[in-house]
């Protein structure tokens, strides 16, 4: 029950703030306050504006918000977000563009299962979208997951990867982002010996921790010091009983934002504050932009404790892909079996969370691979969020990432078997 009651004591915590927020701004927005020339008050006001804003995005799922799209033919597309495959921890969606002719590009986008929302990812699915048939992986915030739908670890997570790709066909490019980049090649390499004809034709790997050792961050600094007892010890709870995950064991996404928000606390900081003045000024247009991102940061859901701690000890501490030694409820899997799926690695120079050497390590574990199926970048002076998301994405990466897509777009050929080439020796 102490981990209950802490999850509610911060929850609690939370709307006490949300609330103060709301108070302070409506008494800065009283006509009696315009009375005083004293500009603490209309301060008072933008601050619990800022606040009230802050702490009710902490628990709001982001809407996607991608009304439509522009066409070959110049004009506007109504786009349709559509459930292609329903499971409890996760969907498979599908942005369905109306009225126009289906893309030969079909992409599905792995979100990650990090503390943020695959919503995250809303810039690179607008930027996929006027050129391919875009899907991703919605996963779910574990706290509205009822404890009778039982775990979710990360061999859980291959499988579900597993399901969507066989949904999906193997005429579809993944792309993963970030955390599921190992996880993806996991299951690409689980498809290669069970269901070969289930592979995607490509899969392009963007910043993830294939190898952590290759190149230390914060992030394997963090995963080396401390012992998975004093994780589960000061990182689990369990969900309290506002939501319909109770007595769930999860790793919080409140836990986690305050871990984003110290790794860069004064700029988080200087942004604040720079807010409230701009909400003080009415500066639309320096609030528009501030929000834009905030409201996305800010929006956290919880992983459950299963995935989270797995996920440290097997592929950070244990590092089982990096080893080739990752196994699949009891069974081996051998990315060495991968060897018709084209594969690239996307990394940026400037990356402090997937540093540069981590996501080519996949590269040499396809040892099944020809060569003229590899393929590797690295973005100079981008940062993690700009290898997927931001200026570097739009400018540099995305056109390589749907060259690379083109030139593996047909069917790989039948390797002729030993059998045959004996046949014509003995011809």
């Amino acid at each position: 029950m102490k981990y209950m009651a802490t999850y509610d004591l911060m929850e609690t915590m939370r709307v006490t703030n949300q609330w103060l927020g709301a108070t302070a701004q409506a008494m800065g927005s009283y006509p009696a306050a315009g009375m005083s020339s004293n500009p603490w008050l209309k301060m008072l006001g933008a601050w619990g504006e800022v606040t009230e804003r802050t702490f009710a995005r902490m628990v709001a799922k982001p809407a996607w918000n991608i009304a439509s799209v522009v066409g070959e033919d110049g004009r506007d597309h109504l786009v349709q977000v559509e459930h292609v495959l329903t499971k409890p921890f996760g969907d498979l969606i599908h942005f369905n563009v109306a009225d126009r002719p289906t893309m030969e590009r079909k992409i599905l986008l792995v979100a990650p299962m990090s503390g943020h929302y695959a919503t995250l990812l809303r810039s690179t699915v607008v930027s996929l979208l006027p050129e391919a048939e875009v899907y991703i992986t919605d996963w779910h915030n574990a706290r509205d997951i009822p404890v009778s739908e039982g775990k979710f670890d990360i061999e859980d997570y291959t499988l579900y990867l597993v399901d969507f790709m066989k949904e999906m066909g193997p005429d579809t490019h993944v792309i993963a982002v970030c955390q599921p980049a190992p996880l993806a090649l996991a299951a690409t390499a689980y498809l290669a010996e069970e269901n070969p004809k289930a592979q995607p034709r490509s899969l392009t790997l963007i910043g993830g921790p294939i190898d952590p050792d290759a190149a230390a961050t914060d992030v394997t600094d963090f995963g080396r010091r401390i012992t998975m007892g004093q994780l589960e010890e000061t990182a689990i709870q369990r969900v309290g009983f506002k939501y319909n995950g109770v007595g769930r064991k999860v790793y919080p996404g409140l836990l986690q934002l305050s871990s984003f928000m110290s790794m860069n606390a004064e700029r988080h900081g200087t942004a604040f504050k720079e807010h409230i003045m701009a909400v003080s000024k009415d500066d639309v247009s320096a609030q528009a932009k501030h929000n834009k991102f905030y409201d996305e940061y800010l929006a956290v859901m919880d992983m459950t404790a299963e995935f989270y701690l797995s996920t440290v000890e097997r592929i950070f501490k244990g590092r089982e892909i990096a080893k080739n030694q990752f196994t699949v409820n009891g069974k081996k899997v051998d990315i060495g079996k991968i060897t018709s799926v084209a594969v690239k690695s996307v990394e940026g120079s400037e990356d402090d969370i997937s540093a540069p050497g981590q996501c080519i390590a996949a590269l040499d574990l396809c040892t099944g691979l020809p060569d003229d199926k590899k393929a590797s970048h690295v973005e100079p002076g981008a940062g993690h969020y700009g290898i997927f998301a931001g200026k570097s994405w739009r400018n540099n990466i995305r056109p390589l990432v749907l060259e690379f897509i083109d030139a593996n777009a047909d069917a790989p050929k039948p390797a002729k078997s030993n059998v045959s080439k004996l046949k014509k020796k003995t011809a």
